[in-house]
């Protein structure tokens, strides 16, 4: 039984693991939201860490039933969360909303080759990724928006 889980259990403890050593690094700078002009249809400051929480899950899940299927899951999943980390401290951190601008087209990229990776190995994991992919272009417009509204 623990052999079936503990997939899971790892691969999503990993993906929340890296959004909570993110969130850390980036906590004395979480009240830039507060002081820049965001777009319309910026949603409010408290619904983020709701939708990475679960984004993390979906992303841990996804790769977990890959590795039941293949007893590895590819390089892509990994680089995408380094990137995805790597985002914040750019946003948040260094406030240099361009190449933080320029960082999300390359994660989006990263993204859709992990969801044609995992589609090889189980189909759902593909389609548990559809989400993330989709917030994040949703997250590209915000941060496309605040560069341009704050330059």
């Amino acid at each position: 039984m623990w052999n079936k889980i503990k997939p899971f259990v790892y691969f999503v403890a990993l993906s929340l693991g890296v959004g909570a050593l993110a969130a850390f690094l980036t906590r004395g700078n979480m009240n830039i939201y507060d002081e820049i002009t965001t777009p319309p249809l910026a949603p409010p400051m408290q619904l983020f860490p709701i939708v990475w929480t679960i984004l993390y899950i979906l992303m841990g899940v996804g790769a977990a039933l890959v590795y039941r299927e293949n007893k590895s899951v590819p390089a892509v999943f990994y680089l995408q969360l380094a990137v995805n980390f790597l985002w914040s401290i750019i946003f948040f951190n260094l406030r240099m909303f361009l190449l933080s601008s320029i960082w999300l087209v390359f994660l989006i990229f990263l993204i859709w080759r992990m969801i044609k990776q995992f589609r090889i190995y189980d189909i759902r994991a593909a389609y548990l990724q559809y989400p993330y992919l989709i917030w994040c272009i949703f997250a590209l417009y915000l941060n496309v928006a605040i560069w341009w509204l704050n330059k």
